[in-house]
């Protein structure tokens, strides 16, 4: 799976865009790159709190082109429930968001390419670091 494709994280884009070079030599070795719309989201809602929100739009709708968007169903919503109840039981609370970019990774049976550290907590999860 490793290598071939991956679910990416909010965090990784975000290095992308800062022009991280090891990010960016890491995501061109990728075949295959999925972005859950949680991540869409969380991208948006930092493009439109920034001073420059149309270069910011333009720059996450041009990144999208090369990715496949992944969006939840009820399968998702069963994983979601599963992934939130075991780290509630352990008492490690990690975003909301997370958990369903975690269920999404799941689901499509995806590694998660993130810098998170707290994705670490799910059980199951292949994370790229």
């Amino acid at each position: 799976m490793t290598g071939n494709k991956c679910l990416l994280d909010t965090s990784i884009i975000i290095h992308a865009f800062k022009n991280n070079t090891s990010i960016a030599e890491r995501l061109d070795s990728i075949r295959e790159i999925y972005v859950p719309t949680f991540v869409e989201g969380e991208l948006c809602y930092g493009t439109y709190k920034s001073s420059n929100p149309e270069k910011h739009i333009a720059q996450i709708r041009f990144f999208l082109l090369n990715c496949k968007i992944l969006s939840p169903d009820s399968t998702t919503a069963n994983i979601y429930g599963e992934i939130k109840a075991a780290l509630v039981k352990k008492g490690k609370p990690i975003p909301e968001n997370d958990i369903w970019i975690a269920a999404i990774a799941l689901q499509f049976n995806l590694a998660l390419f993130t810098t998170d550290n707290h994705f670490s907590e799910i059980e199951n999860i292949e994370l790229l670091k």
